[in-house]
């Protein structure tokens, strides 16, 4: 682990805790209807599917690129305007600078941090449509399985070929990689923020304050990078379900597993939740960044 690694993969551990901290809690009636347990299968289905599907055919890596590319300005402009604490319509615009600087300065700290911050509200906005459509306690553990699925494929080496490949895959014409955060030497994967979204969201939706535990997540992901001194590859997923973990009961999270959330008073538009709780994809991975190259 060398001084730069260590300062860019604090700046992204600080921005997946901070992910946490930034989903609302909207009630919105047309989702209602495709209220699902199976919704809670979805954070370990984009890790499988994904990395299984690179190894399968190669190219999909750059399908994904584009699909990133296409997907994640609206999205963050969706959180902006009001799925994200603090969210105003017109706040929504700010994503047209951010993405301006995330190109035209692609290769440098000012333009990584723009990226990166475009994925997070992406995932925010991923995160509380999932919240708003998966049973509360069956997405908590849908987020535990996600963990412990991205790190068996860590052990058994099954994430890092199709890991780089996704990385390095890149849009025409210069354009922002979304599809992974990269900031100085550090890289995490999407998915490593949207489980964390995910977490968040299903706080707000509980109506429990995000604050603590996203301090906690940091605290445990800092903790957990210490193995960057022995390795170079990391389940970045598992500092979430760990602080999910430590801010439930274990046997609480499996006897209310089925159980819907209690719905609020309905609204059209986000809102923000009441306070309570104290308190990295398919790349689904952080490591050093390659010579050549980005929770």
């Amino acid at each position: 682990m060398t001084l730069p690694f260590a300062v860019s993969d604090v700046c992204l551990v600080a921005t997946q805790a901070a992910t946490v901290a930034l989903p609302a809690a909207p009630r919105i009636p047309l989702l209602e209807k495709l209220r699902s347990g199976w919704w809670a299968l979805v954070p370990l289905g984009s890790i499988v599917v994904v990395i299984f599907g690179i190894q399968a055919a190669s190219q999909s890596a750059n399908a994904l690129t584009y699909l990133a590319l296409v997907a994640v300005p609206p999205l963050a402009a969706l959180a902006l305007a009001g799925l994200a604490r603090g969210g105003r319509p017109w706040r929504a615009v700010a994503v047209l600078p951010l993405f301006a600087l995330a190109w035209a300065d692609r290769h440098g700290l000012v333009g990584e941090a723009c990226g990166i911050a475009l994925s997070a509200l992406a995932c925010v906005t991923l995160g509380v449509l999932l919240a708003q459509v998966a049973r509360l306690s069956w997405l908590k553990i849908g987020i535990v399985l996600m963990s412990i699925g991205d790190t068996i494929l860590v052990i058994s080496q099954q994430l890092q070929a199709p890991n780089n490949v996704l990385n390095a895959a890149a849009p025409g014409l210069g354009l922002p990689q979304f599809q992974r955060a990269l900031f100085g030497s550090a890289v995490i994967g999407f998915g490593d923020l949207f489980i964390a979204a995910v977490f968040g969201a299903v706080l707000a939706a509980e109506g429990r304050r995000q604050g603590g535990p996203a301090r906690l997540t940091l605290l445990i992901a800092l903790a957990f990078d210490l193995l960057f001194f022995a390795t170079d590859l990391l389940p970045a997923t598992v500092p979430v379900a760990l602080a999910l973990i430590a801010c439930e009961r274990p046997w609480e999270l499996v006897r209310r597993a089925g159980r819907a959330a209690r719905p609020g008073p309905a609204r059209w538009w986000p809102s923000r939740a009441p306070a309570s709780c104290t308190g990295r994809s398919p790349s689904s991975a952080r490591s050093a960044r390659a010579p050549t190259e980005a929770p």
